[in-house]
């Protein structure tokens, strides 16, 4: 199998794993025009499986170091692949609150939340989990300093979307609004304060299954019973398709907002639109494949870091992209730029970390 050999090589791989986390949701944005979240959903938890076989069977095959794909299946630990699957299963219950309240308060608001609590409380628990199983920490002070740069980066940008949209209400009221269309509207944005906020907590459970999953301190020869991330990668999105069938299921008949949606109307759509929605799941698991074949050499809490910095990303597709900040004045671009320059100084303390 393919295994990564350079630090250098693995701090790339964590950066392209970090771009394609913060860009897949742009497929979901393409879809919303005439797609369903709920159903749009289906076809990103399904994209997801089909890349992570083809990682198995094509990189995590290849080659003459360490074990292929399905030698690493027949050797797992029962236990261990239950901890994948449910893994997948935690991911996509914390994913789909971070939908709903993405629907709700909008996705400068939960990405940069939700993430973001990720970040922190993941990072601290990748590190007492490889510590513990002695493998590569990186340095501590670096990055504890990096992780707090980045999550100021990411208080910024919440705070920026949070004077924007102030901005916005200001001027709904001038329009004409009420007072208690107002308070509405500001109880609806706790609401999706706090479902951002347990999304991250329940987001950062996951990576600490993995690690126990897989050796991270010797990929080419792991611990038996251990898996490798490839088959690790597998077992995580199964869990996520699996899962879908109750979690997802509930969103269509139960959803946040709008009317319900059926299967029937999953099938209505043209193929064109169901592809973009297996795109979406495909740039989403392809990070994730990256991000744990660079665990060994740079680190399961550097490498996390690195991949949970995809709400800065997600925000450069809205700042520049997208153009969601257009007109909210130059305060807001003030702490844009300020919420960028702590990303970049966050980042680059946390590579030094790993060194």
């Amino acid at each position: 199998m393919f295994i990564v050999e350079s630090y250098g090589l693995a701090v790339a791989f964590c950066c392209v794993s970090m771009l394609c986390w913060g860009s897949w949701a742009n497929t979901q944005k393409l879809a919303a025009k005439s797609w369903r979240y709920e159903l749009f959903y289906w076809d990103y938890a399904i994209g997801t499986f089909l890349l992570a076989l083809l990682g198995a069977f094509t990189l995590g095959s290849f080659g003459t170091e360490g074990r292929s794909f399905l030698e690493d299946v027949a050797q797992a630990n029962g236990s261990g692949i239950l901890l994948l699957l449910l893994a997948g299963t935690i991911f996509n219950i914390s994913n789909i609150m971070l939908a709903a309240s993405t629907s709700i308060a909008g996705m400068a608001v939960a990405f940069p939340l939700g993430v973001g609590t990720a970040l922190v409380v993941g990072v601290v628990g990748n590190y007492i989990v490889a510590a513990s199983e002695g493998a590569r920490t990186g340095n501590i002070p670096l990055l504890a300093a990096g992780v707090l740069l980045v999550g100021a980066a990411i208080v910024l940008n919440g705070l920026a979307a949070g004077k924007r949209a102030a901005l916005g209400s200001q001027a709904e009221a001038k329009a004409g609004g009420d007072e208690a269309s107002g308070q509405a509207a500001g109880s609806a944005l706790g609401k999706g304060v706090l479902l951002a906020i347990l999304s991250g907590i329940i987001m950062s459970v996951p990576s600490i299954f993995t690690v126990k999953a897989m050796d991270t301190s010797n990929f080419a020869a792991p611990a038996p019973g251990r898996v490798t991330p490839y088959t690790a990668v597998v077992f995580y999105t199964l869990g996520i398709v699996l899962s879908n069938l109750i979690f997802n299921t509930l969103m269509m008949r139960r959803p946040i907002s709008g009317e319900p949606v059926s299967y029937r109307d999953y099938f209505k759509d043209r193929l064109g639109t169901h592809l973009v929605g297996v795109l979406g799941g495909s740039i989403w698991c392809l990070a994730s494949l990256l991000n744990y074949i660079s665990a060994e050499k740079a680190g399961p809490a550097v490498s996390y870091a690195l991949g949970q910095g995809a709400p800065i990303i997600a925000a450069v597709w809205g700042v520049f992209i997208w153009k969601e900040f257009k007109g909210a004045g130059r305060g807001v671009s003030r702490m844009l730029a300020a919420m960028f320059c702590f990303f970049i100084g966050g980042l680059a303390l946390i590579v030094a970390a790993g060194r």
